[in-house]
């Protein structure tokens, strides 16, 4: 039984999610910011090994800030973003809140790359806070 499922806007692309969220992130580095139109992206992060992913995902692959090569994948036909894999963290993906359906137990835990928000940038202070890459998560 999955406990999370999700779907781009158009429905090409759908995903079940078998397991808990790792941890979720707000990430304000500025790849994030570029796809989603200047503010943070919001991502929970899942085993690979709990995921299922239907239908066709676009992808692109660049060196981050970090040093690792990041891959975005998105929805080709109507360009809804699904999730982003690190080439350090092969073990997880970070599916984008807005792909998933109904992610209302899932909030932010952590803030990431906050050296590169903006100077209006809102950060919750209840948030626990990383000016650039953050340690590996916590594994159960």
């Amino acid at each position: 039984m999955s406990r999370y499922t999700g779907r781009c806007a158009c429905g090409a692309v759908t995903a079940a999610i078998a397991g808990d969220a790792i941890q979720v992130r707000q990430c304000w580095c500025r790849q994030c910011q570029q796809i989603a139109a200047g503010s943070p992206t919001t991502n929970a992060m899942f085993a690979t090994d709990d995921l299922t992913i239907h239908g066709d995902l676009t992808e692109t692959s660049y060196v981050a800030a970090s040093g690792n090569t990041l891959t975005q994948s998105f929805c080709g036909k109507c360009g809804t973003q699904v999730m982003g894999r690190s080439s350090a963290r092969p073990q997880f993906r970070t599916l984008r809140l807005g792909f998933l359906d109904v992610p209302n137990d899932l909030a932010p835990q952590v803030a990431i790359w906050t050296e590169d928000a903006p100077a209006w940038a809102v950060i919750d202070p209840k948030l626990e806070v990383f000016p650039r890459q953050p340690p590996p998560p916590p594994t159960a």
